[in-house]
């Protein structure tokens, strides 16, 4: 069995270095300290011309919940269309109503939008009021998969709905553990939940190079990076189960 790793990057040397340790396929995007927001157009640009895995954009008008106005889903339509242009092989997006259920219309025509790039439903999964019906509403809508720590903070926390949401899917949806998942726990997560498929951020902080920081503005100026070496244990750990 072939197992998929793919790592949350949000700039594009954190981007450039998940794809030389050995990442399958990279999740891009902005603002870590909001959960991720779409990335810009240069930080994309760049990395379709400089690596070949797979690139898959967040598109996220803002932080907060995932319940958008006409305006905010137009604003996020157009950075669909400039990830198509740029080659990007999917996106990655979630939608719902008020009341916690999934929103199919968005859904719908953020599918139909994005063809031929794969779609993910990310973690507003989490948020659902009903997993197992937004699960086949996620299904009806077209997506390919779905990114998921199982309504839990972290993955391992929520094992069991992430194996009953594996065996519920089947073949028709690709569920894809995610939040919390290092070299540590990931033989375990693909173990007990049966997925395929994997999501890490493996985020370490790197100092901020400055000579001088002024210490009257309180600032904390660290920038995210991947740590390389975890991502080639969990592809190792993956490896073992192949």
């Amino acid at each position: 069995m072939k197992y998929t790793l793919e790592i949350a990057t949000f700039n594009f040397q954190s981007g450039l270095l998940a794809a030389q340790a050995g990442a399958d396929r990279i999740e891009v995007c902005d603002n870590m300290a909001e959960g991720g927001t779409s990335p810009s157009y240069g930080t994309i640009k760049l990395l379709k011309e400089h690596i070949s895995i797979p690139v898959f954009a967040m598109i996220r008008a803002r932080g907060g919940d995932f319940l958008y106005n006409e305006v905010e889903f137009a604003a996020m339509l157009k950075d669909l269309q400039l990830y198509k242009e740029l080659g990007c092989e999917g996106i990655v997006f979630g939608f719902l109503n008020s009341d916690g259920t999934i929103n199919k219309k968005m859904t719908r025509r953020f599918v139909e939008a994005a063809y031929p790039m794969e779609v993910t439903f990310h973690r507003a999964f989490d948020r659902s009021v009903d997993p197992l019906q937004a699960l086949e509403d996620i299904i009806e809508c077209g997506c390919q998969r779905i990114l998921t720590s199982g309504q839990k903070p972290f993955a391992q926390d929520g094992i069991g709905l992430l194996k009953q949401l594996v065996d519920q899917a089947g073949e028709r949806i690709i569920i894809l553990p995610g939040c919390g998942v290092l070299s540590n726990n990931i033989k375990l997560l693909a173990e007990q939940t049966g997925a395929v498929e994997l999501h890490s951020s493996a985020k370490i902080l790197n100092p901020s190079s400055m000579k001088f920081i002024n210490p009257l503005m309180n600032e904390i100026l660290d920038t995210v990076s991947v740590d390389v070496e975890d991502i080639k244990k969990m592809k190792n750990e993956l490896g073992k189960l192949a």
